[in-house]
């Protein structure tokens, strides 16, 4: 291995190969909160395709794991890697290569994280509008786990806004996969077939991205309802009326409480409003013009009103901006309140008042407790999970996915199965498919060196 290691350095350069004590913890761990850290063997940090490409080939010929890495923000142990592997950091992989104003697409690195795309298309009117909740993420990782967020109601999540991509196979072959245009019927999509595969099939080293207009206005509306099959039941009422609205979110009214309280957020509902809410809806519209953004605004108001919230609040910009950040960090509340999991199940949108009771009741049975929040517009729920105890927390997280499976839903909504989930996803997925999954993994990485132990086992 010593050798190995040697050679990769004659590829990437010694400064960028780091071992050993040189190795820093970061490095062996993402945000899983269940994921046991793990020291790779070394961290390599490529900083061109053609350095990625041959460190594969390496790897693939001397049958050593490659565990890819962007920011490390990820939910699922995906980027933990191997002690008889290595950790390939995407970190100097960083540059946005070009933003197209013509055709609305911005070409990047992996490395590249949202905040920086973000800050590169505001300066032209534009947006990739995909926000899964943290902005230091990286692209890279948000292609690898088909990131989605809370404005997935409006734009969709990252598979939809991947025109291309260029990857490198585990022989360290390059392909490049769509380009700049919207549509194609030339053969198998590859670029959909290694969007969400966690760094299993290939390594992505650009993705050409879908901008849009950046809308210059908006709107949020915050609406307390006594009941949460109140809430889950306006979100149809919502989607009919042809509002179209960017945010659509469900948060629980223990959750509201902490994360509010984490910014010392004071949102102005009156004590004898929360002591009655269950739950609360929080509505974002965005818009070009400022009579119809009042407009919808108005109308959404009316209808909120008419489908059993307490009250209706319009939060002042700063207001609205706060809440939307404090929502954004649920995760971390939910990790310093002493969460031992967070789940993100999804299912039909009709059907997430049944599967909030019977997660509850799972939890009851397992003496255990669920709260969260979600994107209610789309069916993502997502859940804190509090149950110390390893063994009946597993049994209660397994009830929770076999009823979300039930309902016609799916373990992950957007956060992946990564190695920690995957128990319960090769438990409740049609053995046919995780066969045919285990074929295309095959023709891809022959040796099974690309993520091994991520998804599903060989």
């Amino acid at each position: 291995m010593a050798d190995f290691v040697d050679r990769v350095i004659d590829v990437v350069g010694r400064d960028h190969v780091l071992t050993g004590s040189a190795v820093h913890d970061d490095y062996a761990h993402d945000e899983a909160l269940t994921a046991q850290p793990e020291t790779p063997l070394a961290v390599v940090r490529p900083e061109r395709t053609a350095e990625v490409a041959a460190v594969l080939r390496l790897a693939h010929d001397d049958r050593v794991a490659v565990v890819a890495r962007g920011s490390g923000t990820g939910l699922s142990g995906g980027s933990v890697p191997r002690p008889d592997g290595i950790l390939l950091s995407f970190e100097r992989m960083n540059r946005i290569l070009e933003i197209d104003t013509q055709n609305h697409v911005a070409v990047v690195q992996p490395g590249v994280t949202l905040e920086e795309l973000d800050r590169a298309t505001s300066e032209v009117g534009l947006v990739y509008p995909v926000f899964p909740g943290e902005n230091s993420a990286s692209l890279g990782g948000n292609v690898a786990t088909n990131a989605g967020g809370m404005r997935a109601i409006k734009y969709g999540v990252t598979r939809h806004h991947v025109l291309g991509l260029e990857a490198v196979l585990a022989t360290g072959e390059v392909i490049r996969t769509g380009g700049k245009f919207v549509k194609s019927s030339s053969g198998y999509d590859l670029t959909q077939l290694i969007v969400g595969s966690e760094g299993t099939l290939a390594l992505v080293t650009e993705a050409t991205l879908k901008l849009h207009p950046r809308a210059p206005r908006a709107a949020t509306v915050l609406a307390p309802f006594a009941h949460l099959d109140e809430v889950t039941g306006a979100v149809p009422h919502i989607v009919a009326s042809g509002i179209g609205p960017l945010i659509l979110e469900y948060v629980d009214a223990l959750t509201m409480a902490a994360i509010t309280a984490n910014v010392d957020l004071d949102l102005g509902i009156p004590a004898e409003v929360r002591a009655q809410a269950a739950a609360y809806l929080v509505v974002v519209l965005e818009g070009r013009r400022p009579q119809r953004l009042d407009e919808d605004t108005e109308a959404l108001a009316e209808l909120l009103g008419g489908l059993g919230a307490t009250d209706v609040y319009v939060l002042p910009a700063t207001a609205a901006v706060e809440l939307i950040r404090a929502r954004e960090k649920a995760f971390f509340v939910a990790k310093a309140a002493g969460a031992d999991d967070i789940v993100d199940v999804v299912v039909p949108r009709a059907a997430i008042p049944g599967f909030l009771h019977q997660a509850a009741d799972v939890a009851a049975l397992h003496g255990g407790l669920v709260t969260g929040c979600g994107h209610v517009g789309d069916g993502n729920v997502h859940l804190s999970v509090f149950q110390p105890d390893p063994h009946r927390r597993g049994e209660l997280l397994e009830g929770i996915f076999r009823a979300g499976a039930a309902l016609g839903g799916a373990v992950s909504g957007e956060h992946g199965i990564g190695t920690e989930k995957k128990r319960y996803f090769q438990a409740l997925e049609d053995p046919t498919k995780l066969v045919l999954m285990a074929r295309i993994k095959e023709a891809f990485d022959p040796h099974g060196i690309l993520g091994p132990g991520r998804i599903f086992d060989r």
